[in-house]
């Protein structure tokens, strides 16, 4: 398109430039523009286009608008330019001795103050140092130096943590009338029950979890919070449970007493019988004679263990009857001190547990649905044909390091165990293999005995078997018979080390992946010794008597598998070769 020349001839230089402008848009085809107003908010000549940067103290980082990261940059003052917009801030891992009020006070939006690990003392923090934080929500003060509680948190605190301090007393309004509050931590300090004044949780009806183990004190504290659901009072002196000082808990579900003073005095038949909910209570470590009273119908795990119980009743148990695991080892239970039928009332129990006790036989009559026995360091020395009738169920038997003989186990002492999955007998007198053992084991454990011999018959029938310990035994390569691991289709782990072998045993199980030898008299591995099993990933050999060139060259060739062999503590250093690692080819369907 042509513009005609305007008929006034040439641009008159007088003429203003502003009506140069129009006279060429009003020439131009199409619609006039709409004027240009200006845009305040579009950055002038000399100005950026990025935000301004954002307020955050020296080498802190503050990753957003609301959060100051200070952590474990050994400051030893308060930061003085924290932004009042601040809701996180997080000064763990410093040299902080104090708080000025000043400085917090500022920060009125903060939501969680985590002040973990520091060097802040009582002296150090304010009476009024939160009143401005009405928003304050955590506050983590743990592994600091304070010897009293704040006297005022703010209402609004949901989580409080003042673990490991040297904290001897709190007053009313630290805890207290705050209706969001939900987690207490108090442990490692030094509060007796003169600093934990009676009203210490008034109008903070919402708490689930208070920690108050590792202090001082001396019986359970009154008035706690009926809402808890999780109370720990391990490692104080606790000699007694005042009489309803739980009755209102009923929504409390785990209870840790362990590790404190407890007799059978401290305690009454309703101690923990309105704790409705409880599922577990471990009240081991303690000085208790008797199982105590009372115990609620949901009770799942019962731990009682390093007490000076000496006899068990079923009276004391009827009340538990949904419990499922019961721990009693390193008590004082002797010959009497299980009674046939005793655990009678808990139908569902699931695990039992008797370690160093003073047992001599089997318990009976136990409930039927029992999964795990467990039953080492006692003084057991028979088994015989009916002791494990009553629980054709279990699946774990533990009876390592008692004195159980050879001539003393029946041979049909388990057979009723159809469901066994794992047979521990390490630690006896056991003079030969039991007969009669599961074929439903996975898991045999034999060593410490004095076994002698190793016949194909009592392990016949054993084929889901992956895991064999003899170690610590008499056992020479002679006293193994032919075929005897003929039937072990699927065992994995074989320990013979520390016995008294001469050479590697022949014949062993082709599914083997790992095989222990040390600690023998072998002097030599021939090329034929690992030719049945070419699945072997770890060899032990160590602490032996092989020379330098006591392996043969070929006793690895074909164990594409193997890459363990350890013959370290031999009487010479023994060259290896492992066999090479062969590559892996393309997959089906790669490139």
């Amino acid at each position: 398109m042509v513009i005609p020349r305007p008929a006034w001839g040439p641009a008159d230089p007088s003429l203003p430039s502003q009506w140069l402008s129009l006279l060429l848009l009003l020439l131009l085809p199409g619609p006039l523009p709409a004027p240009v107003m200006e845009d305040t908010a579009f950055p002038h000549l000399g100005e950026s286009s990025q935000p301004p940067p954002r307020a955050c103290p020296p080498r802190c980082s503050c990753p957003r608008a609301d959060t100051v990261d200070c952590d474990g940059l050994d400051l030893r003052v308060f930061p003085d330019n924290i932004t009042r917009a601040a809701q996180h801030l997080s000064l763990q891992n410093n040299q902080l001795q104090e708080l000025p009020y000043n400085e917090l006070s500022r920060l009125s939006d903060l939501r969680t103050l985590n002040l973990h690990n520091n060097l802040i003392s009582s002296e150090g923090l304010p009476d009024e140092a939160f009143e401005s934080l009405t928003r304050l929500q955590h506050i983590y003060v743990a592994h600091n130096k304070l010897s009293v509680a704040p006297q005022f948190l703010p209402r609004s605190l949901r989580v409080a943590d003042l673990a490991a301090n040297q904290v001897m007393e709190i007053f009313p309004l630290t805890f207290g009338e705050k209706p969001a509050l939900r987690s207490v931590y108090l442990h490692n300090n030094q509060l007796s029950n003169a600093g934990l004044p009676p009203d210490a949780f008034h109008g903070s009806e919402a708490v689930t979890t208070l920690s108050l183990s590792s202090n001082r004190l001396s019986y359970l504290p009154p008035s706690l919070p009926p809402s808890l659901e999780q109370l720990h009072l391990q490692n104080n002196f606790i000699s007694k449970v005042p009489r309803g000082a739980l009755s209102r808990q009923t929504q409390l579900r785990e209870l840790y007493l362990q590790h404190n003073q407890l007799t059978d005095s401290g305690l009454d038949a309703t101690t923990f019988s309105k704790l409705h909910s409880l599922e577990y209570l471990d009240l081991s470590h303690n000085k208790l004679a008797t199982v105590p009273a009372g115990l609620p119908a949901t009770l799942a795990i019962l731990h009682l263990g390093r007490n000076r119980i000496q006899r068990v009743e079923a009276a004391r148990l009827r009340g538990a009857r949904g419990l499922r695991y019961l721990l009693l080892q390193h008590n004082a239970l002797g010959t009497s001190g299980l009674p046939a039928g005793a655990l009678r009332p808990l139908r569902g129990l699931h695990t039992l547990h008797l370690y160093g006790n003073g047992l001599d036989r089997m318990p009976l009559a136990l409930p039927r649905r029992l999964r795990a026995l467990v039953l080492p360091h006692n003084l057991v020395a028979t088994l015989g044909a009916r002791d494990l009738a009553t629980t054709p169920g279990l699946a774990e038997l533990n009876l390592a390091y008692n004195r159980l003989a050879s001539a003393r186990v029946h041979h049909r002492a388990f057979h009723p165990l159809r469901a066994l999955r794992s047979l521990d007998l390490a630690g006896n007198q056991l003079t030969r293999l039991p007969e009669g053992l599961p074929t439903s084991l996975r898991t045999l454990r034999l060593q410490h005995n004095q076994l002698r011999a190793l016949e194909p018959e009592p392990l016949a029938g054993l084929n889901q078997l992956q895991e064999l310990s003899l170690a610590h035994n008499r056992l020479r390569v002679g006293d193994i018979g032919p075929g005897t691991w003929h039937e072990l289709q699927a065992l994995q782990v074989l320990d013979l080390s520390h016995n008294e072998l001469s050479f590697v045993p022949p014949d062993l199980p082709e599914a083997l992946e790992e095989l222990h030898l040390q600690g023998n008299r072998i002097g030599h591995v021939g090329p034929e010794a690992f030719l049945s099993t070419p699945r072997l990933r770890a060899l032990f050999l160590r602490d032996n008597k092989l020379h330098m060139t006591s392996i043969a060259a070929e006793a690895f060739l074909g164990l594409m598998h193997l890459r363990v062999v350890d013959t370290a503590g031999n009487l010479e250093h023994v060259l290896v070769r492992l066999p090479p690692i062969v590559p892996r080819g393309p997959q089906a369907g790669g490139p």
